[in-house]
């Protein structure tokens, strides 16, 4: 094999977080058939421990950035911040997971290897620099998403999520592969620099104008955002809670990374011309998550539909089309990591077994019940309306700042009067916490693990660490906003 074709000690340390992540999964599946049922919880510690080995490996990476396999991996801050959250989002999403799956009777260890395997496509996601790779690690996210979607197979509920999310899925991906093999007709190159600098040479035509169409269909759908934000309410509610929290958080962060890489790397030479597209796709996507979500008595379905309207926001600073845009979506999702975890978290825990209780109405009490399990949901809710001195405040203040100084001044208004509505809805939960007594015949509340009280207590602290100091990582995303 000729020297320059053999990776050196740097280019595997670039993708150790994937390799870690990979071997831990592999290791988790060959261990499950040989564990007594009785210790399969330790299988959660061992995944658990992939993570975080994956995590430090991540930040390890940081400290030797470049390109990696012949420029098919670029690790720069941009790719590093992802890599993070998602494999933080990956570790909140486990800690949920553990008490969950026990009072389920679903303590296996596929549960968490799938876990481990989404993660490390994400982290794949998020490093690449040449779409075909891109694509491979999105699928393997993907694929690994759609089963745990439904992962408990005597759910009806389940079983329905997971169908949709795959066949919906497929259909979408089929659109993105399209795009590519477009685009590389078009230029001849699949790497996202060489797409950007053939584009700058020459005259983008109908066929480049076809794959950022095809393009643009695939990207919008992994985000949901209109108008191909129908599966995710149905996705989320059918779905166990923690892996409901799980795509809400580290698949959509991973697919914002790649849709920001590939709009403004590849795309960079005629993206202006897709401004109005993104304009009003960013518009309807929260005018159709927020007016949607007022209507739903389901925790988890207007969640759903929340989630949508947080994909919006996020789209409106991806339409600034600069780097304050970009650093404003990187703190967005850092916040919304954080928020919308805990926010699951509390509706899973609360739902009991089965997921009985998952109407607006059975949180009736909760304030007097557990007042601190009360408290926590009021910060993450709190946080998804923007209230200040928690991180989604900021992380609006930054989009829309990032959208007027881009001359966005009219989706600036419309997007702020959108988040207005948004207030409802969260403030009909807190009403009902804390303002109506719980049923006489309601179920008692079973005791916290110790698991689930660090996974809210974190996401709370996370919550309130970017409200009251931004600055803890705005520094770094605004380095990391200049991407390749």
């Amino acid at each position: 094999m000729p020297a320059s074709f053999i990776p050196t000690p740097a280019e595997y340390l670039r993708v150790a977080p994937e390799i870690i992540l990979a071997v831990a999964g592999t290791l988790v599946m060959v261990l499950e058939p040989l564990t007594p049922a009785r210790r399969k919880r330790w299988l959660g510690y061992l995944a658990q421990a992939g993570l975080w080995v994956a995590l430090a490996a991540a930040v390890a990476a940081q400290h030797a950035p470049g390109a990696a396999f012949s420029g098919l991996v670029f690790v720069d801050g941009f790719a590093t911040f992802f890599r993070v959250l998602v494999i933080a989002a990956g570790i909140l999403v486990a800690l949920c997971s553990y008490g969950y799956l026990r009072r389920e009777e679903a303590d296996r260890g596929e549960y968490y290897a799938l876990l481990l395997y989404s993660v490390a496509g994400q982290c794949l996601m998020a490093a690449s620099a040449e779409l075909v790779l891109m694509f491979i690690g999105l699928e393997i996210s993907s694929i690994a998403s759609y089963v745990l979607a439904g992962y408990l197979r005597g759910d009806k509920r389940a079983n329905e999520a997971a169908l949709k999310y795959f066949l919906l899925g497929s259909f979408a991906t089929a659109f993105l592969l399209y795009g590519i093999a477009m685009l590389y007709g078009a230029t001849g190159s699949t790497m996202l620099e060489a797409i950007g600098g053939a584009l700058m040479k020459k005259e983008a035509g109908l066929l480049v104008s076809a794959a950022a169409a095809f393009m643009l269909v695939g990207l919008g759908f992994k985000v949901s955002v209109a108008p191909f934000q129908v599966w995710a309410p149905d996705v989320y509610q059918g779905a166990p809670a923690p892996v409901a929290a799980f795509l809400s958080a580290g698949p959509k962060a991973a697919a914002f990374a790649i849709f920001l890489r590939v709009w403004l790397v590849a795309f960079r030479p005629v993206s202006h011309r897709w401004e109005a597209v993104l304009w009003a796709s960013a518009l309807a996507t929260m005018v159709i998550g927020n007016f949607a979500a007022l209507t739903q008595s389901n925790v988890k379905r207007l969640l759903g539909y929340s989630s949508i309207a947080h994909a919006g926001y996020v789209l409106v600073a991806v339409t600034a089309h600069s780097e304050a845009g970009t650093a404003a979506v990187m703190f967005y999702l850092a916040a919304y990591v954080f928020m919308n975890v805990g926010a699951f978290a509390v509706v899973g825990y609360i739902a009991r077994k089965g997921e009985r209780y998952l109407e607006v109405d059975d949180l009736a009490g909760l304030g007097a019940r557990q007042p601190v399990t009360a408290a926590l949901m009021t910060i993450f809710l709190l946080s998804l309306i923007g209230v200040p001195l928690t991180g989604g405040f900021f992380g609006k203040f930054y989009v829309f700042r990032a959208a007027l100084d881009a001359g966005l001044v009219w989706l600036t208004v419309l997007g702020l009067l959108a988040s207005a509505v948004a207030a409802y809805y969260y403030l009909r939960i807190l009403v009902v916490m804390y303002m109506r007594e719980p049923a006489e015949a309601a179920e008692p509340l079973p005791p916290q693990g110790a698991a689930l009280r660090l996974a809210l207590w974190t996401c709370a602290a996370g919550t309130l660490l970017l409200g009251i100091f931004p600055s803890v990582i705005l520094g770094f995303v605004n380095q990391a906003a200049g991407m390749r």
